[in-house]
């Protein structure tokens, strides 16, 4: 026992480290440097080499890829015996990264013919035998057939068991498992044995450029054996020193002191310098005695990792995960539309997503971008991929925003499917008053599904002709190139259809009053991104008043061809709730989308801030007074960043560090450091970055490494967004997110972080 001191220099193996999230790792090679293949010793760890199903994944299977009708191949498929990827088969030899995906890359795996692809082209597949690999990111479903339905099982089951194992592990865990499988692929001929010529490949691969003979005098410091070749013990010696942290050190010794050992009172201190909250030193005791600090040391509040805020507020006071033409996988010129665009949506949160409908044959409609050469999906399916999958990550209400350009025979058959399809999902009448003061909150309208669109006026006879619900500028700029035929049936409303819009009735936005008049709460207005800046520049408290009574969707110019997206943080400061972005798009706009909703435990919904959600607020985001808190970001060291050009074993990163904050206009700053050459694995800065911000609660902050290049723009490696109001201060980790939104563990950051606030 420790006695209540944690020493330094002469830890045990099982006490905990200083609170931090990465320690020397345990032997990665039998000790007795045995000829046991060093790839299993990873998946040992992981708890799963006696498993059936993974043993059988390690066998590999040949599984038939389909991409279409007439497209089934066979390939060949395997895990690797790292645990963390799948090799498969090409027809084309490519590079060897071409080869492989990831486990942590996988969003999903749905057994029978649960994708868009198995569901058109799978039919001479029996279900049982079928399986999909849905990735994160824009990666495209892996569709396949087993030879046997229990070989799909095994793979089912088998990617299963090793997800939740990855998801489990700690930090720590994760660095062991990650350095084991570059010493694994290091190993040349396999012998458990490292030559020095071995060690310079596995320092290029883990994206380190170390001085030959400083590496050479590291290496024969560990070869005791003085025999030119590291194993068992000597490997070990080797990655500790290699994963040495002395930033880590030097903050374990200025609260332990002189003896180098931290007793309970000095990590209590820790705690509080850290700003922990309800720290004791009772608690500090336990921590020693019981746990190892693995993800305390993370910059995300864990208390805001689930539902922590008020959800039974009226829905115009949340911000609300919203998407663009959500059916399109890529452009809005020439790209796919799919079902599966909708249950990626959903799975990052999204709770508005959009379906532009128009006249299809057969007297169903469909789902496509008009007028371009996009593809074409079923109305009816849509709404069934909405029923199987809106409510699996999130409970809280979904919008469907109706972009509507059928006739009226064809608006019936929406209602129709809407109804029959959703069943008492479906919202069709109000709560409680008909004529309601204020919208339903989130918490009233869990696992429902509220239709936006036109609604006819209660006077109206049942042909009365009203305007379409096309977005407000799209319909200006198409209005021409509308055949009057078209246009005849777009300004027509069905009552079927009108009765299904409740809460979300689209209605233009004219004109804004600075006094306050009745509230509308069902009405919802629908802006492009240049109108809705125009506003926030003109009318700035007018149009935040105006959002804290009802919902306002806003949407991408139609001239971004590209599907590129807009800023969503000038659209929050105003309180504008459905800020619709194309999610298939990534870039820094999706990056802020994913940071806003991290929290809450990911539903969908955040809370607006107090000063956007009173009646009779002053805030206006273009005047928000002046600066109240200050924050400060020291930037201390990175570790494992992702080595961006793996086919050149010579190529290294020169890593920098930016730090942008975004929010209202007079907060929005970006601030970088110096970069370091040539150093990926664990490169140094030390260097301090201030920020001034008027308005913190609408403050995002923005962590991004980049490659620094003196010819180029430089190269993204990695990034993390998250509130500013969810960010714990002291010494902490940022780990970080590729392009896509993927985890790049074990990359992280180590920063200090301290809010001041007067």
């Amino acid at each position: 026992m420790l006695c209540g001191r944690w020493r330094s220099c002469r830890r045990r193996p099982e006490e905990p480290p200083l609170p931090a999230q990465v320690a020397t790792p345990v032997a990665l090679v039998p000790p007795d440097g045995g000829s046991r293949r060093p790839g299993l010793r990873a998946l040992k760890k992981m708890g799963l080499t006696e498993d059936e199903d993974v043993r059988a994944m390690l066998r590999g299977s040949r599984l038939c890829k389909i991409r279409s009708r007439t497209w089934h191949k066979e390939r060949l498929y395997r895990l690797q015996e790292d645990g963390l990827s799948v090799w498969f088969q090409r027809r084309i030899p490519r590079a060897p990264s071409q080869h492989i995906f990831f486990v942590q890359h996988i969003e999903a795996v749905r057994e029978g013919h649960q994708s868009e692809g198995l569901r058109r082209f799978g039919g001479a597949f029996p279900p049982a035998r079928c399986l999909t690999i849905a990735f994160k990111g824009r990666r495209k479903n892996l569709d396949l057939a087993a030879a046997t339905a229990e070989e799909a099982q095994c793979w089912v089951r088998g990617l299963a068991k090793l997800r939740a194992r990855l998801d489990a592990m700690s930090q720590r865990e994760r660095l062991d498992h990650w350095i084991h499988a570059y010493l694994h692929r290091a190993d040349s001929d396999q012998d458990s044995k490292m030559s020095f010529k071995e060690i310079k490949n596995l320092l290029r691969m883990v994206n380190v450029d170390m001085n030959d003979m400083y590496a050479y005098r590291l290496f024969k410091e560990c070869d005791h054996s003085n025999n030119e070749r590291l194993e068992g013990a000597e490997i070990e010696e080797f990655l500790r020193r290699l994963l040495k942290r002395p930033e880590l050190e030097e903050i374990f010794h200025r609260y332990s002191g002189e003896d180098r050992v931290l007793s309970a009172p000095e990590l209590l201190e820790f705690l509080e310098d850290q700003g922990e909250d309800g720290v004791t030193l009772a608690h500090a005791q336990k921590l020693i005695h019981t746990y190892e600090l693995n993800e305390t040391g993370a910059a995300l509040d864990p208390a805001h990792t689930c539902v922590f805020q008020d959800m039974d507020q009226p829905l115009p006071h949340y911000f609300i995960s919203s998407s663009h033409n959500t059916y399109l996988t890529d452009s809005q010129i020439g790209g796919l539309s799919s079902t599966e665009a909708y249950v990626r949506a959903f799975a990052q949160g999204c709770r508005c997503v959009e379906l532009d409908c128009w006249e299809g044959p057969g007297g169903e409609p469909i789902i496509y971008h008009g007028h371009t050469l996009t593809s074409k999906i079923l109305f009816r399916d849509v709404v069934q991929t909405v029923r199987d999958h809106a409510f699996t990550l999130s409970p809280y209400p979904v919008i469907l925003s109706l972009e509507n350009h059928c006739g009226l025979e064809q608006q019936a058959v929406m209602a129709r499917h809407l109804r029959t399809i959703l069943g008492d999902a479906l919202v069709t009448e109000a709560l409680g008053a008909q004529t309601p003061e204020e919208l339903p909150s989130p918490e009233q309208l869990k696992g429902r599904v509220l239709v936006k669109g036109k609604k006819l006026p209660a006077a109206r006879s049942e042909d009365g002709r009203i305007l379409s619900d096309q977005e407000e500028e799209e319909e200006e700029e198409e209005e021409e190139a509308e055949a009057a035929e078209q246009r005849r049936r777009a300004k027509q409303i069905s009552p079927e259809l009108s009765a299904l819009v409740v809460y979300c009735c689209a209605t233009r936005l004219r004109t804004l009053h600075p006094n306050p008049v009745p509230p509308q709460p069902c009405q919802v207005s629908s802006l492009n991104e240049r109108k809705a800046k125009k506003l926030i520049r003109e009318a700035g408290n007018s149009f935040v008043r105006h959002n804290a009574r009802q919902l306002t969707r806003v949407y991408p110019l139609g001239l971004r061809m590209n599907s590129a997206n807009y800023s969503p943080q000038e659209m929050w400061n105003s309180g504008c709730q459905l800020v619709a972005l194309n999610f298939q798009t990534p870039g820094y706009e999706m990056d802020l989308n994913a940071g806003r909703f991290l929290v809450n435990g990911q539903c969908g919904y955040i809370l607006k801030p107090a000063c956007l959600r009173q009646p009779d607020t002053t805030f206006d985001p273009e005047c928000p007074g002046p600066p109240r808190t200050t924050l400060t970001i020291q930037v201390l060291t990175a570790q494992q960043l992702p080595k961006l050009n793996t086919e050149k074993p010579n190529s290294i990163v020169d890593p920098l560090v930016r730090v942008e904050i975004h929010g209202v206009p007079a907060d929005c700053a970006r601030k970088e450091t110096n970069y370091v050459l040539n150093n990926g694995f664990n490169p140094r800065w030390g260097q301090t970055l201030q920020f001034q911000l008027r308005a913190p609660e609408l403050v995002l902050v923005r962590f991004v490494v980049e490659d620094y290049d003196t010819t180029s723009p430089n190269d993204f490696v990695g990034q993390f967004t998250l509130p500013l109001n969810s960010l714990k201060q002291g010494y902490r980790h940022i780990h970080l997110l590729s392009k896509d939104g993927a985890s790049l563990s074990p990359a992280t950051l180590f920063v200090h972080i301290r809010v001041q606030r007067f």
